[in-house]
């Protein structure tokens, strides 16, 4: 037995007891690979050893959560919590807790298999309506005794861990003892704090399911880094999507199927593709978009971009698929848009899917990612290892905090400058993705350039004036480099932002973004009265390019005038879904309003009631998506396996 005595003690006894629970997890991991060896086959040992360290991040907010009245127990600053029974009593709790959250590991060990994935919180809905649920609880534990056997072993070993530390009073417990412990107190309040957001940075998102991506190669070894209880109590209120069987799967392909086959005999064109997807560049901003506002006047924030939409190729009626930047990069990337909640956020982060960078990737291209916030801010790294990006720059890779704005991290201008230096150094052809950052809250601007830019009455509008013009002195360095004229630049938002002018404080308005298509020298220019969407832009560009192999993409390709499309929103399980010149909106259950937009700009007139041809058509082609997105989501099939047709 270890005895620890002084004012330190109790807090010094939890961090033993913490490095303890963090051995048992390293362990349980161990053991769930093991057991699952086979479905596992292409990780190394090094590879193993780095999804093990990777795994310490997401067992300990497992172990915080699980733990979270045994930790609050022991910091207090009294000394009751010396007493006897007191510390028996949360001796009890830390075993029952943990030993609970040994038990749901264990229980994957055996349940992996069969549906190849970590239990979530959507297992109670799952079961929620057997009949024979304890038939099976008994055919399970008959099947896996060893588990119970090796949950027995780890519980005894539990016990005897906690018991190995013996926490003895201060003799004396005074204002002293008080105002140490009460800072410990807050430091440890501080560090929960962090441990179970997965850091302290202002840019970092809670740790989620997704995360686990920055340590694996294929989305199926998500499951070594994660572990059991972390699913479960970050998927508890996550949105669990049924089934739908409106139509066969006949009818259903022929209505709509994400699966896309090669129309085009030409040879594959192996242009340069740059992404440039620009934070909060909602089209409110776009003088040249607006030119019907303000009896013309309406000059905007993005001279440039104006410039360059006059030169490339537009869309008249262009949306983001989701509210979030989070939703922007599955949807603009994969050809996924986010249904009720983000996708990355979802418990179907780990399907296996297709990305625009993983199909290029395999004809050759080197890829890349930049976002100048620090690595791992919004879970992009994560995102982009998934989607088969072989390399990620960030604030990291930058390395100069001289340009560093303070908050979200490199100034747009200096970050795309660095940016296209990188890209200079690839080999053609290449694809890479930019994420912008200065046009975000608070709004601020580099010092040299405050007054320089018009501000609008929107906040947002003189950063987005400023990134404009970095846009600007991008293309004038990418035009002097060898890469430049053979290349295909789109150019979107991730999102809609907050609006001033009347005719964007519309439902179908707040989802508004720029999509645009430049390829230096004019080869694609013009515009088009179609509608188009963020996940429209994955099977435009592989289209444009006549890529010659089949592939899943939820959207359309926006260029091919022969093929009717539509575009999909989703607003906390609220559908707006936009057909020719209409918008339905659906409250997920039933339609609730119908508009034309080319002659109701601002949604006054609900006409649901007066075209029955028209809203039979729209609700029918929203069924469909319904049914292919829920059903391939639930059943995994979010890439092209070589038997759909």
């Amino acid at each position: 037995m270890i005895k620890l005595k002084g004012f330190f003690a109790p807090y010094l006894g939890l961090l033993i007891r913490f490095l303890m629970l963090l051995l048992i997890y390293a362990f349980l991991r161990l053991g769930f690979y093991w057991i699952n060896y086979s479905l596992f086959p292409n990780v190394s040992v090094e590879h193993l050893a780095f999804m093990l360290w990777g795994g310490v991040k997401f067992d300990i907010v497992a172990l915080l959560y699980l733990n979270v009245l045994y930790l609050l127990m022991q910091i207090i600053p009294a000394p009751f919590k010396y007493n006897a029974t007191y510390q028996k009593i949360a001796k009890w709790i830390f075993v029952i807790t943990n030993s609970i959250g040994i038990a749901l590991n264990l229980i994957d060990f055996a349940y992996y298999p069969f549906t190849l994935k970590r239990t979530t919180g959507t297992v109670f809905d799952q079961f929620a309506n057997e009949q024979n649920l304890w038939s099976l609880a008994f055919d399970f534990c008959v099947d896996y005794w060893y588990l119970f056997i090796l949950f027995a072993v780890l519980v005894y070993v539990l016990i005897k861990l906690h018991d190995l530390l013996q926490i003895y009073r201060p003799a004396t417990f005074k204002w002293g003892a008080y105002s140490i412990q009460s800072a410990l107190f807050l430091l440890s309040i501080f560090l929960f704090i962090g441990g179970v957001r997965g850091g302290w940075a202002h840019s970092t998102r809670p740790i989620t399911l997704s995360n686990a991506g920055d340590y694996v190669t294929n989305p199926e070894e998500m499951n070594i880094v994660l572990n059991t209880p972390f699913s479960m109590m970050k998927t508890l209120k996550a949105v669990n999507l049924k089934p739908i069987h409106t139509f066969t799967q006949e009818e259903l392909d022929h209505i709509y199927n994400p699966i896309h086959y090669p129309e085009s005999r030409e040879p594959f064109k192996k242009m340069n593709i740059v992404f440039l997807i620009l934070e909060s560049f909602a089209k409110e901003h776009f003088g040249e978009l607006n030119r019907d506002i303000q009896d013309g006047k309406y000059k905007g924030y993005t001279p440039f971009l104006d410039s360059l939409i006059r030169e490339g190729y537009t869309f008249e009626h262009t949306y983001a698929n989701g509210r979030k930047s989070i939703d922007a990069l599955p949807s603009v990337i994969t050809g996924i848009p986010s249904v009720g909640e983000p996708f990355v956020l979802s418990v179907y982060s780990g399907n296996k899917t297709t990305s625009i960078a993983n199909l290029l990737g395999n004809e050759g291209y080197e890829t890349a990612f930049f976002h100048g916030a620090p690595n791992g801010s919004m879970g992009f790294s994560a995102y982009m290892k998934l989607a088969g990006i072989q390399h990620y720059y960030g604030k990291n890779e930058y390395n100069n905090d001289a340009d560093f704005d303070g908050i979200w991290g490199i100034w747009d201008e200096p970050f795309m400058q660095f940016m296209a230096n990188e890209i200079n150094t690839f080999k053609q052809p290449f694809f890479a993705s930019f994420f912008s950052l200065s046009s975000h809250h608070p709004f601020k601007v580099p010092t040299k350039y405050k007054g320089v830019f018009p501000k609008g009455p929107l906040p947002v509008q003189e950063p987005i004036g400023y990134t404009d013009n970095a846009l600007r002195q991008f293309f004038k360095t990418a035009a002097t480099m060898p890469w430049y004229k053979n290349t295909l630049f789109v150019i979107c938002a991730d999102h809609a932002t907050v609006s001033a002018l009347p005719e964007y404080k519309t439902a179908a308005n707040s989802f508004a973004i720029p999509i645009i298509l430049y390829t230096p020298g004019g080869e694609l220019k013009g515009r088009s009265d179609k509608l188009a969407q963020q996940i429209d832009i994955m099977p435009t560009v592989l289209n444009y390019l006549n890529y010659n192999k089949p592939y899943f993409a939820f959207g359309f390709d926006a260029l091919n005038p022969t093929k009717e499309n539509f575009v999909i929103n989703n607003n906390a399980g609220t559908y707006n879904f936009y057909y020719k010149d209409y918008m339905l909106i659906n409250d997920g259950t039933k339609n609730v309003s119908l508009h034309n937009l080319k002659e109701d700009r601002f949604m006054q007139q609900d006409i649901l009631k007066q075209h029955p041809a028209v809203l039979d058509t729209m609700d029918t082609k929203l069924q469909a998506f319904e049914q292919q997105y829920n059903n391939r989501m639930i059943e995994n099939k979010l890439i092209f396996d070589g038997k759909q047709k």
